[in-house]
C-alpha cells in the first residue's frame, strides 16, 4: 500500500515572551484533537516561506514579517508521511486567533509539555526546549 504524501509547513510562532502559539487539531483532520503548531500543506509550485505565511494568515490571520528555518522533519504514520519544514516566526503582524474556528492559545515554553501533539511533533517540542534553554545572548 503506497502511503500518502504530505509536505507541510510549520510555523513555531514566538511572542519574544516565552510563550509559543499553538492551535488544536479539529475532530475532522489527522491526529483529531491533538494540539499542533500552526500551518499547512505547501501547494504545487510554492516555495515554503510562501505557503507557510499563506497558511499562517489563513488560520490565524497574521502577517508574517520574519521567520528563519528552523529544522525538517520526515515521519511515518499508519496511514501517512509527512514532511514537516518547520519555521521559527519571530516577527509578525496582527495578533493570531483561530479563524477556522479552532482553539488556539499561547503557551509558555515549560508548560508545552502539557499539551498532547501528535507523535511527529516530538523533534520540534524538542528544539524549543532548547532553544528556551540557553541564554539570549547566544541565540542572537
Amino acid at each position: 500500500m503506497n502511503k500518502k504524501r504530505v509536505h507541510v509547513a510549520v510555523g513555531v510562532i514566538e511572542d519574544g515572551r516565552g510563550a509559543i502559539f499553538i492551535s488544536r487539531r479539529h475532530a475532522a483532520q489527522h491526529q483529531a484533537g491533538k494540539w499542533e503548531f500552526p500551518g499547512g500543506k505547501v501547494e504545487a509550485g510554492e516555495g515554503v516561506e510562501q505557503a507557510l505565511a499563506r497558511e499562517l494568515f489563513e488560520e490565524l490571520g497574521i502577517q508574517v514579517t520574519r521567520c528563519q528555518p528552523l529544522m525538517e522533519i520526515e515521519h511515518d504514520y499508519s496511514d501517512k508521511q509527512v514532511r514537516l519544514d518547520v519555521w521559527r516566526v519571530t516577527g509578525f503582524v496582527g495578533e493570531p486567533w483561530g479563524k477556522e474556528g479552532q482553539t488556539a492559545l499561547w503557551v509558555p515554553v515549560s508548560e508545552l509539555a502539557g499539551y498532547e501533539f501528535p507523535e511527529a511533533n516530538t523533534p520540534i517540542m524538542q528544539r524549543i526546549v532548547e532553544l528556551y534553554s540557553k541564554p539570549l545572548l547566544e541565540e542572537w
